[in-house]
């Protein structure tokens, strides 16, 4: 018998010979034939995590910092601005209102203490060539007790008389004054008052001065005139 195996291998064609060395290829598991490593072709370039970095064109750093919002840091800061100018107005007109009220007073209880002391040289200053002067000048600047008292029978042309009698001339000086008290009810202060009388005769010659205390009870009415609404001696006075 002829063995035809090997007579169809001895009598193979070139081109039977490559389809068998093709389907031989195909059935192959991927990779390298052998244990040596694929050959990289030259264009391709293994680059490393630096030369990443390298090529990299962004900077490394924080994130950009976010703008503020302008309009509205500006609205506030005018707000806050607009707030403290109030404020500081509102304290320099209360400032303001209490130093007028504190003058107010003031010059009001100076005129307490003026009025008690212009009462006090009405009532004892005169000379002979205007007694009826002086004494009118004293009634018309008191009210009050003192005025019902003067206004009684005929206290005025009786004072006037006993001045002419004197036949002497009579100055006041004071010497010192203070306000005790006012009573905001009543509209009448307390004045105490320190005054120093000196009697002349006819002849030029002074009589010793006389010191004399007094309370004057001034009165302020409701046009704010205030007159002599009582006298009084107070204390130890003389």
């Amino acid at each position: 018998m002829t063995d035809t195996t090997s007579g169809d291998t001895a009598t193979q064609t070139p081109e039977s010979a490559r389809k068998g060395a093709a389907r031989r290829r195909a059935s192959r598991a991927a990779g390298p034939a052998s244990g040596t490593a694929p050959e990289v072709p030259a264009h391709v370039v293994v680059g490393s995590p630096a030369a990443a970095t390298k090529r990299s064109t962004s900077p490394i750093g924080p994130p950009p910092r976010r703008q503020p919002h302008r309009t509205l840091v500006t609205g506030l800061a005018l707000g806050v601005a607009l707030v403290l100018v109030a404020a500081m107005a509102g304290v320099v007109a209360v400032l303001l209102h209490q130093q007028r009220q504190g003058n107010a007073e003031a010059e009001r209880d100076q005129r307490f203490v003026d009025t008690a002391q212009q009462t006090v040289v009405n009532m004892f200053s005169y000379t002979q060539n205007d007694i009826d002067d002086s004494v009118n000048r004293f009634v018309n600047g008191i009210s009050g007790p003192l005025r019902d008292m003067m206004s009684q029978g005929n206290n005025v042309e009786n004072l006037k008389a006993i001045f002419r009698d004197t036949n002497a001339n009579s100055e006041a000086v004071v010497n010192g004054s203070a306000l005790e008290k006012i009573d905001e009810t009543a509209d009448n202060a307390s004045v105490l008052v320190s005054v120093r009388v000196t009697v002349t005769n006819i002849d030029g010659v002074n009589a010793p001065s006389k010191p004399y205390r007094l309370r004057v009870i001034v009165h302020e009415d409701d046009n704010g005139r205030m007159t002599g609404y009582d006298l009084k001696y107070p204390d130890g006075g003389n």
